[in-house]
């Protein structure tokens, strides 16, 4: 069989799944041993340097790295990877003097940066300390775009956003804040030498069925709707709120609403429960505030009775999925009657660039978004470079950081005359942690622990003030016992075959069987998992992960590992007479670069 391929970082980096799964790819193992050592500024300014916001994101990342974790595999919950990073921002040092600084003198480039969002604030702060000079445009009288707009205070404290976001600021970014940008082709006049365009996806989808016209003056975006709040031009909220969808934003619209006065606040959905497209977290907080979520229902019409809005009509419907895997809904002939004050729609966002002509060759697809170089987030027009929700379509706030660094690194190729696409490359390192015979520089017991809650405040006092945070955050007791479940992928299995005498050490003391010493099998080309199938002790039960596959060792047989099942225990390496395995911690030099 194939030997892996371990000349670069893709093998290692993919086994620590965590890391993986970040579309920022932040360090998550060593930042939550940084935890455990109480080096909460070190453990911060590891985030920093890779998610940019660990204060913001310790609150409402929606953590693609948690569903990926090892921990996933010894018990039901995975490490609450996400709160663990506001321990970092909760307990670290004042940070001013380790943060970069811009140099003295610019390098002659001006960067324009239109929208004051994630994604624009990480293509500044990446770009600032090379020495760019950089202008930020936002139409708001304030920076941080949607996580300001659209994420309620009582889950995210405006000082902490101020905060994160002025360590950026601070370097020297030239702001243009309450002035919005009209027209893409007077910008282009100005002679900047790259634009980045971070507007996000501004406008909410309607729902233009019966009784729209006569309603709408009882009808919201969900959207807009929070950015009044957040911005303090609604400061109450009637007695009766229908909120229609189930994602994010519905969950936010609901328990604003409810802070705001209303009493009787529902979510109404057309999927199942299950479906809904909210974060399961907000769905319970939801809950636990006495919100009522309805589903399967599907809005009808606008009920409008003597002139003024009555409710809203709804069909009840079953969902299924067909052969192709798309979701049917049939309509079951019960109807329902949601009697309201406001709607507040919550059922999708859309780009939107009616500031950009569409006759000075920049290229849109048919959902009006621009057409981008997947690599390089370049457009058409080879200045302009896109990223966050704006370039794509709705996403989240770590997919807006990581392109923004995507972003950052071809602005700077391009600035320098080189061909974006030609991208850097991280180099890697392994660097053993053995310390002893049978001692680790990491902690390699593993425990059945199950998850800590997170503590917060009453949810009969949460739904009293707008400001006031739910969340507590984790306590140092908590925080390290937290950190302690932590399975250390990052420290990887490497096995050395010159080495390796075959005595089955490993094989036979492996807790998950994942070690196996086989024939070879010669044939190179066909897929590992069709090879392997019943020659191992367990079968790989996903294909999510690779196996690492040896060269020949001295009887002709090869070792193979099955990466999925690994808890990096190290006791393949105490066991080991020769030192054939040894446990070695990944370390990268330029992550940015690993984002693909």
């Amino acid at each position: 069989m194939k030997k892996t391929d371990v000349s670069n970082y893709n093998h290692y980096l993919k086994v620590v799944d965590c890391q993986q799964a970040c579309p920022a790819h932040t360090p998550v193992p060593e930042y939550i041993r940084l935890i455990s050592d109480k080096r909460y500024t070190d453990a911060y300014m590891l985030n920093w340097q890779s998610n940019v916001f660990p204060g913001v994101l310790g609150r409402v990342c929606d953590r693609p790295c948690e569903p990926a974790c090892r921990r996933g595999r010894v018990e039901e919950e995975p490490v609450a990877i996400c709160r663990l990073k506001r321990v970092t921002a909760d307990y670290k040092d004042d940070i001013t003097e380790l943060l970069p600084k811009a140099p003295s003198e610019n390098n002659g480039k001006h960067i324009a940066l239109i929208g004051a969002g994630p994604a624009s604030l990480t293509v500044a702060r990446d770009l600032l300390p090379l020495g760019y000079r950089v202008s930020i445009f936002d139409r708001d009288a304030k920076g941080g775009g949607m996580m300001r707009s659209q994420i309620p205070a009582f889950r995210l404290p405006e000082t902490v956003l101020d905060e994160e976001i002025d360590y950026i600021l601070n370097m020297g970014a030239e702001t243009h804040f309450g002035k919005p940008i009209t027209s893409l082709h007077m910008l282009l006049q100005r002679n900047f030498d790259a634009i980045f365009v971070g507007t996000g996806a501004p406008r909410g989808r309607a729902l233009n069925i019966p009784g729209y016209e006569q309603a709408k003056s009882h009808i919201a975006i969900g959207i807009d709707w929070l950015a009044n709040v957040s911005f303090g031009h609604s400061d109450s909220a009637p007695k009766r709120v229908v909120v229609l969808g189930g994602g994010n934003t519905a969950m936010d619209c609901c328990r604003t609403a409810k802070r705001l006065g209303a009493k009787d606040v529902k979510v109404i959905v057309r999927s199942s429960y299950a479906a809904m497209k909210a974060s399961p977290w907000e769905k319970e907080d939801a809950k636990a505030e006495s919100i009522d979520i309805i589903v399967n229902h599907t809005p009808k019409e606008f009920v409008i009775e003597k002139g003024k809005l009555k409710g809203v009509l709804f069909d009840e419907v079953e969902s299924f999925y067909d052969r192709g895997g798309h979701r049917v809904l049939n309509n079951t002939g019960n109807t329902l009657l949601a009697e309201c004050d406001l709607v507040l729609v919550a059922i999708g966002q859309d780009t939107s660039f009616p500031w950009i002509e569409r006759d000075i060759g920049l290229d849109f697809n048919d959902w009006d978004q621009p057409c981008l170089n997947e690599a390089t987030l370049q457009s058409s027009i080879e200045k302009v470079f896109f990223g966050g929700d704006a370039a794509y379509g709705p996403e989240n706030i770590i997919t807006a950081v990581a392109h923004g660094h995507k972003a950052a690194i071809s602005i700077d190729l391009f600035c320098q005359g080189k061909v974006p696409s030609q991208r850097p490359i991280s180099n890697f390192n392994l660097i053993s942690q053995k310390m002893g015979m049978h001692e680790w520089s990491y902690t390699n017991i593993i425990d059945h622990d199950n998850r800590n809650l997170v503590p917060h405040i009453s949810w009969e006092e949460a739904v009293k003030e707008l400001t006031t945070e739910v969340e507590l955050g984790f306590d140092e007791q908590l925080a390290l016992e937290e950190a302690s479940r932590c399975l250390n992928c990052d420290v990887q299995t490497v096995f050395t075959e010159s080495t390796c005498i075959e005595c089955s050490a490993c094989e036979d003391i492996c807790p998950t069987d994942c070690i196996n010493f086989i024939e070879d099998i010669k044939d190179n080309h066909t897929p590992e998992q069709e090879l392997l199938k019943g020659k191992l002790k367990v079968d790989k039960a996903t294909d999510e992960q690779d196996y690492f596959i040896s060269d020949k060792l001295k009887t002709g047989n090869i070792m193979v590992k099955d990466e999925d099942m690994c808890l990096h225990c190290g006791l393949c390496a105490e066991r080991c007479p020769t030192a054939a395995w040894d446990m070695q911690k990944l370390t990268l030099d330029n992550i940015e670069a690993t984002i693909k």
